[in-house]
C-alpha cells in the first residue's frame, strides 16, 4: 500500500498521569493510494505544553489513528458499505488513552442531542476546568476533585439534570478505577465501566470507542445508529437495536468501524416528522 493524505491541525488538552498537558500536531485525516508517494502517513508534533506534554507526544500516533490496522471487511452483500469503503477508504480509529476524559462527555450525551451535549461539555470545561497549558485557548476537563465539589444547583444551571449530574460525580469518585481501564482491551474496559452506577452499554461504548479506539464499541441504544445501519445495509428506513445487532453479526469485532465508515460516507436514514424537541433543563 502506498499513501497520500489530507492533513489537519489538531490541538488537544487533557489530564494525563503526569499532570495537565496540551499538544498541537498535524495528522492525516484521509488516506488514499497515490503511486507517487511511498512513505506511510505520519503525525508531526508541533508543540507540547505542561507536565503532561511528553506523555501526549508519546501517544500522538495512536491519537492520529496511525497504529490502528483495519482488517479487510467482507462487504460483498452490502453495496452501501462497498461504496463507503471506495469513498472514504479503510477507516483508522484514533485512540486517546484518556478514559476519564472521554467518559465525561459520554455521560453528558445521555438522553439529549449531540449539539446539547457538546455545548454542555464546553461550558463545564470552561467553568470548572483549569486553563490548559500553553496559549491554545483550551480548558482541561474538570479534575475529579473539582467535579465532586460541584453542587446540584450548579449542574442544573448548566442544563444538567440530577441523573446525569449524579453519574458525572460517580465517574469522579471512581476516577482512578476509570483510568485503570486504560490497561484493558476494549471489551473488558466497556464491561468495567458498566459496573459503575449510571453507565450502561451506550455510555461505555461511546467513551471506550474513543479512549481505546475500540472497533467493536457499538453504541446500542443510540437514537440514530440503528436507523443508519438499517437504511444502509437492509434498505429499511427504521430499525431496532436487536435488528442492528443481527445485521452487524458478520462484522463481530469491527461493528463500530463499520458504522463509522457508513457515517463518514454520508449514509443516514431519511427523516420523518418534526424534529425532536430540545428541552433546556436550566430554564425549569
Amino acid at each position: 500500500m502506498v499513501f497520500g493524505a489530507e492533513r489537519a491541525h489538531v490541538s488537544r488538552a487533557t489530564l494525563t498521569p503526569d499532570g495537565p498537558g496540551s499538544i498541537e500536531f498535524v495528522a492525516p485525516t484521509r488516506w488514499v493510494a497515490n503511486a507517487g508517494i511511498t512513505q506511510p502517513p505520519s503525525a508531526q508534533v508541533l508543540a507540547t505544553h505542561g507536565p503532561g506534554g511528553d506523555w501526549l507526544a508519546a501517544r500522538v500516533a495512536s491519537m492520529a489513528g496511525l497504529i490502528d490496522t483495519p482488517p479487510t471487511l467482507a462487504v460483498a452483500p452490502y453495496p452501501a458499505l462497498q461504496r463507503a469503503l471506495r469513498d472514504v477508504g479503510l477507516l483508522h480509529l484514533p485512540r486517546t488513552e484518556s478514559p476519564y476524559h472521554e467518559l465525561l462527555p459520554a455521560i453528558l450525551g445521555q438522553r439529549i442531542t449531540a449539539a446539547q451535549a457538546l455545548a454542555q461539555w464546553a461550558t463545564l470545561c470552561r467553568r470548572y476546568g483549569e486553563p490548559a497549558p500553553g496559549n491554545l485557548d483550551l480548558h482541561l476537563p474538570p479534575s475529579p476533585a473539582r467535579l465532586r465539589s460541584i453542587a446540584s444547583w450548579e449542574f442544573h444551571r448548566l442544563g444538567i439534570e440530577q441523573q446525569r449530574a449524579r453519574t458525572l460525580q460517580t465517574a469522579a469518585r471512581h476516577a482512578a478505577y476509570v483510568e485503570r481501564t486504560r490497561e484493558l482491551n476494549g471489551e473488558a474496559a466497556r464491561t468495567a465501566l458498566m459496573k459503575l452506577p449510571g453507565i450502561g452499554v451506550w455510555t461505555s461504548a461511546v467513551a471506550i470507542g474513543i479512549s481505546h479506539g475500540d472497533p467493536d464499541a457499538l453504541p446500542v441504544g443510540d437514537f440514530h445508529v440503528k436507523n443508519t445501519v438499517a437504511w444502509a445495509l437492509t434498505g429499511s428506513p427504521r430499525g431496532t437495536d436487536d435488528e442492528m445487532i443481527a445485521t452487524l453479526a458478520p462484522f463481530a469485532g469491527q461493528r463500530w468501524r463499520v458504522v463509522r465508515t457508513l457515517e463518514r460516507a454520508g449514509n443516514a436514514a431519511p427523516k420523518f416528522g418534526p424534529k425532536r424537541r430540545l428541552i433546556d433543563v436550566a430554564r425549569l
